[in-house]
């Protein structure tokens, strides 16, 4: 078996990722795809490193909703706990409403918009997308490394979760 140095990206990586059932709400199919979507590119390609275990990996991670906190689970491919993160979800609020208001839009506007409409709120978007991810960014700072690109993939599994409590 070949031996790869700490920090190599094979080992810094997620695998695999599950939601907490009992954090999700009933979605329609837009939200549904995004969510397999989502699951499916960022394992493919990411870069994740919790601190003080670089090179320890590759891990799952389990999100969910607790206690009104974002829960990462994080876990070696065999099971082994590594850690778990709670962030508080308060730094989220705004982006995710804004980000389900601009969805619905965006989701109505390919239905019967022109192109230029639908580009012009697929690039607010993207924008406020990109706020939330790097928000987690932010978040995550000293507790996981990841690049911009996972973060935006776990930011919309965030608002995943965010639904359920968004539609209540």
């Amino acid at each position: 078996m070949t031996q790869h140095p700490p920090g190599d990206d094979r080992t810094n990586r997620i695998v695999a990722v599950t939601l907490d059932e009992e954090s999700i709400g009933r979605s329609g199919p837009d939200i549904e795809h995004e969510r397999a979507i989502a699951i499916y590119d960022l394992v493919e390609e990411n870069l994740f490193a919790p601190e003080g275990a670089d090179g320890a990996g590759p891990f799952t991670l389990h999100l969910g909703i607790t206690a009104n906190r974002l829960m990462f689970d994080i876990r070696k491919e065999d099971g082994t706990p590594v850690v778990t993160h709670l962030l508080s979800l308060s730094p989220f609020r705004r982006i995710v409403k804004d980000y389900f208001m601009i969805c619905d839009s965006y989701y109505n506007a390919i239905r019967t918009a022109t192109p230029d409409k639908i580009e012009a709120i697929d690039m607010g978007r993207r924008g406020i997308h990109d706020e939330g991810s790097r928000t987690l960014q932010e978040r995550l700072k000293g507790k996981v490394r990841v690049d911009f690109e996972t973060s935006r993939r776990l930011f919309t599994l965030i608002t995943v979760l965010h639904w359920k409590g968004e539609g209540q």
